[in-house]
C-alpha cells in the first residue's frame, strides 16, 4: 500500500510485526540500521520490542482505545507511532496524535494507519500525523488533490502555521462591498 508524505508518495522502509509474528534480527553491525531493521510493533509487544539489541529503529502501534500515556517512558526510544483508524467515522486517532505531539512532545513519525478518508488528510497533518498508509485501492492523487485543497485555517496547529480564519472573517467585515 502507499505511504504519504506531505501528499507526495515515499517509500516505505518500515515492516508491520503482527501479535504473533517473529521479530525480525536487527543489523549485523550495531548503530547500523539497514532495510527491514525498522520494525512496528503491536503495543501488546512492546517491552519484546525494546528488548531488541540496539541498530535498528521501532515503532509502536496503537489501537484507538489505547491510552497514550502508556507510552511516556518508552517515546525516547521510539521513531514512529502508528495511530489507527478502523473507520472514517472513528475520530480518536486525531487526539492520539495531538496528545502525542502536544503533551508528550513526540518528534518522530507519526503514521495514520485504517480506514481515514482523503478529505481527513489535511486535519490529521495539523494533529501532527506525518504519514499515511492509504487504505487499500485509495489513489494517491486523491489524496494529494485533498492535501492542496484547504489552504484556510481556522484553529490552531501542531504545524509551524497560523490560524488565519477568524483574522479573514474580521478583514472581509471591513472591505466594502
Amino acid at each position: 500500500m502507499p505511504l504519504l508524505e506531505n501528499g507526495q508518495v515515499v517509500e516505505d522502509p518500515w515492516t508491520m510485526v503482527g501479535p504473533d509474528d517473529p521479530l525480525p534480527p536487527t543489523g549485523a553491525v550495531p548503530g547500523d540500521a539497514v532495510p527491514g531493521d525498522a520494525v512496528i510493533v503491536p503495543l501488546s509487544r512492546l517491552e519484546e520490542g525494546l528488548a531488541r539489541p540496539p541498530g535498528g529503529k521501532l515503532g509502536v502501534a496503537l489501537a484507538p482505545d489505547d491510552e497514550i500515556a502508556v507510552l511516556r517512558t518508552a517515546l525516547p526510544r521510539l521513531a514512529l507511532v502508528a495511530v489507527t483508524f478502523p473507520t472514517f467515522r472513528d475520530g480518536r486517532a486525531f487526539s492520539q496524535c495531538r496528545a502525542l505531539r502536544e503533551h508528550l512532545d513526540f518528534p518522530g513519525e507519526i503514521r495514520v494507519t485504517g480506514r481515514p478518508l482523503p478529505d481527513q488528510y489535511e486535519f490529521l497533518l495539523r494533529c501532527g500525523a506525518s504519514t499515511v498508509l492509504l487504505p487499500e485501492g485509495d489513489d494517491p492523487a486523491t489524496w494529494a488533490r485533498a492535501h492542496a485543497r484547504f489552504t484556510t485555517a481556522y484553529q490552531p496547529a501542531v504545524r509551524d502555521e497560523r490560524a488565519e480564519g477568524f483574522g479573514l472573517r474580521r478583514l472581509l467585515g471591513r472591505l466594502p462591498a
